[in-house]
């Protein structure tokens, strides 16, 4: 084969851009059968690493970058702690990058793992629709922790951490059914959503489906688009807009603690109470929902558990195991003071 590439050899031996370099550069981290599987690939071609190339592998730094898409969200601002202490223990550096609501998130990924010398790389929130071919370009191991991926795209040979969106939103839906509750309003997703938003409306759907209870649309409320999404402010406004609507519900679900937050307020604000005239569930298990008045009855996301599982898939990368793992997590219904039984 004339010319042959580094990206051919990791093709032909079914492993990552990265971890040739590593076999090349005799990287002590790397699965001694997988290096020598590949230092036979070369020599059976006969190729030749490119210097320049080789040089630039041997200046990596042990810098772990973390690039977070919505920084401001309090749900990731309580996984950041973590992630630092746990790479901390492992002795790398630990860089934050917060990602630009329009930005692309893998071109800043390629930029930021050449100009850092990344080790590796953790992409937190945010939605990815790029496909596997560019995803390799990014030339270092990275993982998805609570990305959200298009319901309608392919998936992608690629690790990842997260939960089961639809199957976590119907065990909320459900259980505000089995309180006796029959018309439930929802703050879903932006109109447009695929991913989060998309699945977690139709976990809805399909609790009120399964309960016999009639889906209306009017029941149905989306996040603003000219508001950041997830946040108290488009809780207030969408909540505000369906009361006064005169639409009849006795239970809101709101798909984030934040967007929930944003109810309390619209709801006191009509004089109203809660969970007297309207129960509100929301999502996340934010610390602070604790602290609201009253507490507010939450899906709580397992962070820990996700964070450290993400570092875990990441360092197995680093270390030279290929194998692409998609860990999916479950949910607690934390039960407090914000959802009453009719």
């Amino acid at each position: 084969m004339a010319n042959l590439t580094i990206k051919d050899i990791a093709r032909i031996c079914g492993v990552g851009i990265s971890t040739v370099s590593r076999a090349i550069n005799d990287d002590p981290g790397i699965n001694q059968n997988t290096r020598k599987r590949i230092l036979k690939v070369i020599k059976e071609y006969n190729y030749v690493p490119n210097n320049s190339a080789r040089n630039l592998k041997m200046t990596e730094s042990n810098t772990i970058a973390l690039l977070i898409k919505g920084i401001d969200n309090q749900f990731f601002q309580g996984m950041l702690k973590i992630f630092e202490e746990e790479l901390k223990k492992l002795e790398y550096t630990f860089l934050i990058h917060a990602l630009g609501e329009d930005q692309d998130d893998v071109s800043v990924a390629i930029q930021l793992a050449k100009e850092k010398r990344l080790k590796g790389l953790i992409f937190l929130g945010g939605q990815m629709d790029s496909l596997d071919n560019r995803l390799e370009e990014i030339g270092v191991p990275y993982v998805l922790c609570t990305v959200a991926v298009n319901m309608m795209a392919p998936k992608r040979n690629c690790s990842s951490v997260s939960i089961d969106d639809e199957k976590e939103s119907y065990r909320a839906v459900d259980y505000l059914c089995k309180k006796g509750h029959k018309k439930i309003a929802m703050i879903s997703g932006r109109s447009n959503d695929q991913a989060v938003g998309g699945l977690r409306l139709r976990g809805y759907k399909r609790a009120l489906k399964d309960n016999g209870i009639e889906i209306k649309d009017e029941l149905i409320r989306y996040m603003k688009d000219d508001i950041p999404e997830y946040s108290v402010a488009n809780g207030y406004e969408v909540t505000k807009e369906l009361l006064k609507s005169n639409v009849d519900f006795t239970a809101l679900y709101a798909i984030s603690d934040l967007t929930a937050f944003g109810a309390y307020k619209a709801i006191m604000e009509e004089g109203k109470t809660i969970p007297g005239d309207y129960s509100v569930l929301g999502f996340d298990g934010l610390d602070m929902s604790r602290y609201f008045q009253p507490s507010l009855s939450t899906m709580k996301q397992p962070c820990e558990q996700m964070v450290k599982s993400s570092i875990k898939l990441l360092m197995d990368a680093i270390n030279g195991n290929d194998e692409k793992k998609q860990l999916i997590f479950e949910a607690e219904l934390l039960e407090k003071e914000s959802v009453k039984e009719l």
